[in-house]
């Protein structure tokens, strides 16, 4: 029944969303990703050759990668075929894969587009292997999040890997002139408005189309809309910002980065992005202590304290209010001077600690607990740190294969530098010592 509807040509009167209506009918028509469908753009050459292999599309949401899936197939008169990893499994890939192989048959090629590919498990992602590599179908694969973790190495080796971007202002612009065009009607906003209406679109094209259609629903006749209005109007879109893939990775990574770089505003407005993109709050406070202790060490020993307050503190208020303390504590790393020295003497040593093996520590140093072990000179020759003079010793605790090693090397940074006085006091006093004995 539907396909006498279609031959009817019924389909093309019926409502259409804006963004299907203002699809591009070729590749120079795709707007924000000019590096691949440019003149001199990656897929735009591929075109020329009259050849591609299987790609992965990757990029957010409203970019264009379902369009240039279809627009390669027109242009290389591939059959097109769409499934989606969301709704299919080994049967239905089964399916699609026998259908191609007998349009091989036929002498022509198909072009299979999976959209979300990454929702698909190791097996099913093994299935398109054999497919892929005697050419029974060209697959391009499209996703949001990081191909590198969440598609297997032998899929990736058989494919190019594209990056589609964010749209820019510019290009979400020029798609509601587009819009406007189509229609007939100028968008009902003033030019502030137009402005916050393309940053709520946040980087994705059919969003802004959406957000159009909407004003369009909403503005009475005559009526323009201001900023406000607009805002009181759509509300406001969620923040892509998924908390278990690559957005919550991304923006922890330059959270860390900016209090570790001495930047105490682009620290806070991370931590305000996560925070307002739902992240577990928890989580971010776990990752301040680390910081703590990894870029900031005994440069300013308080600023473990610190951190650990405001993981307390939290926990104690609750949001919304608990969130201040981990904006305080956010600042106050930021500002405080910086040491990696403990962070790079622990890699140090568990490296030699690794690669030296259970080394015995000498017996000077271990405790004689029994006649035997005595016997054996468990504990023989210690001398007591506190009875010495200066409260050191001077004597040797390392493994005797090992010898003595140096892992920790303080800065002069904060209150480091007052570490560097006295490992240099004891060295000295250790030299005296050995001296004296000799």
């Amino acid at each position: 029944m539907s396909d006498l509807f279609a031959s009817a040509g019924l389909a093309n009167t019926a409502p259409r969303p804006l963004a299907d209506a203002l699809r591009p009918k070729a590749l120079a028509e795709v707007v924000g990703q000019e590096h691949l469908t440019g003149p001199d753009g990656a897929l735009t050459r591929l075109l020329n050759a009259r050849s591609f292999g299987s790609l992965v599309f990757w990029g957010p949401p409203g970019t264009g990668k379902t369009t240039v899936a279809r627009l390669l197939a027109h242009e290389t008169d591939l059959h097109f075929e769409q499934i989606s990893a969301i709704f299919s499994g080994i049967a239905e890939l089964r399916k699609v894969f026998d259908a191609a192989r007998g349009r091989r048959a036929m002498g022509r090629g198909t072009l299979l587009f999976v959209d979300e590919i990454h929702r698909f498990n190791r097996a099913q992602l093994d299935a398109f292997l054999p497919v892929m590599e005697d050419g029974t179908v060209t697959l391009v694969g499209a996703t949001t999040e990081n191909p590198s973790f969440e598609l297997n190495a032998a899929l990736l080796s058989r494919a190019r890997v594209l990056l589609f971007r964010a749209l820019d202002d510019a290009a979400v612009a020029k798609l509601l002139v587009r819009a406007e065009a189509l229609t007939g009607q100028p968008l009902p906003l003033d030019a502030e408005a137009r402005g916050v209406l393309v940053r709520m679109a946040d980087g994705d094209g059919r969003a802004a189309l959406t957000l159009a259609e909407e004003v369009w629903r909403s503005a009475k006749p005559g009526e323009t809309f201001d900023a406000e209005q607009l805002q009181a109007i759509i509300q406001r879109r969620a923040p892509i910002y998924d908390k278990s893939q690559e957005g919550h990775y991304n923006l922890i990574s330059a959270l860390h980065k900016t209090v570790r770089g001495s930047d105490p505003d682009a620290a806070l407005y991370y931590l305000c992005r996560m925070l307002d993109g739902g992240e577990d709050r928890l989580f971010i406070a776990r990752r301040l202590v680390r910081m703590a202790v990894e870029d900031i060490g005994l440069a300013d020993p308080q600023a473990l304290v610190v951190a650990t307050a405001a993981k307390d503190a939290f926990d104690f208020l609750g949001s919304p209010e608990g969130e201040l303390a981990l904006a305080q504590v956010t600042v106050y790393l930021a500002c405080a001077p910086k040491s990696n020295a403990v962070y790079e003497a622990y890699k140090a040593a568990t490296r030699v600690a690794k690669a030296h093996g259970s080394l015995p520590p000498p017996r000077t140093i271990l405790n004689g607990s029994t006649k035997l072990m005595r016997k054996i000179g468990y504990g023989e020759g210690y001398r007591y740190d506190h009875d010495e003079p200066d409260a050191f010793s001077g004597q040797d605790y390392w493994p005797e294969k090992l010898g003595r090693q140096h892992f920790y090397a303080p800065t002069d940074r904060g209150m480091e530098q007052r570490y560097t006085e006295r490992l240099a006091h004891w060295e000295a006093l250790r030299r005296q010592r050995r001296a004296d004995e000799d």
